[in-house]
């Protein structure tokens, strides 16, 4: 797997972690929606988000809700920045080992199939 200039290790789940983001660059998104997109579970995800973030690539806030009133646990949103968007593209450009490559595509949106 090939890692880029201050950039992670492209491994197949952090491409397709990337691919599910570029999709909609400007869209926040949560970590479940990011599962869903790039059909990778949650304790995979996690820590490739926190890489990226750590890198500057991505930013995140926690939503703003009460947990109680909307029955579920607060969300954690996440975007590309503009600098980590192009650094990303760059990336999977150069990736030796690519998803498209190995036949493998995030899943479609829902409503976008």
């Amino acid at each position: 797997m090939s890692r880029t200039p201050s950039g992670p290790r492209m491994t197949i789940p952090v491409q397709l972690v990337l691919r599910a983001m570029l999709a909609k660059p400007t869209q926040e998104m949560y970590g479940l929606q990011i599962g869903q997109e790039s059909g990778l579970p949650s304790g995979t995800i996690h820590p490739i988000l926190a890489r990226l973030e750590g890198l500057g690539w991505l930013e995140s806030h926690w939503e703003d809700v009460a947990p109680h009133e909307e029955g579920r646990p607060r969300r954690r949103y996440y975007r590309l920045t503009d600098d980590g968007a192009e650094r990303a593209r760059i990336a999977l450009a150069q990736a030796t080992t690519s998803v498209t490559a190995l036949g493998l595509n995030p899943r479609p949106a829902r409503g976008m199939a």
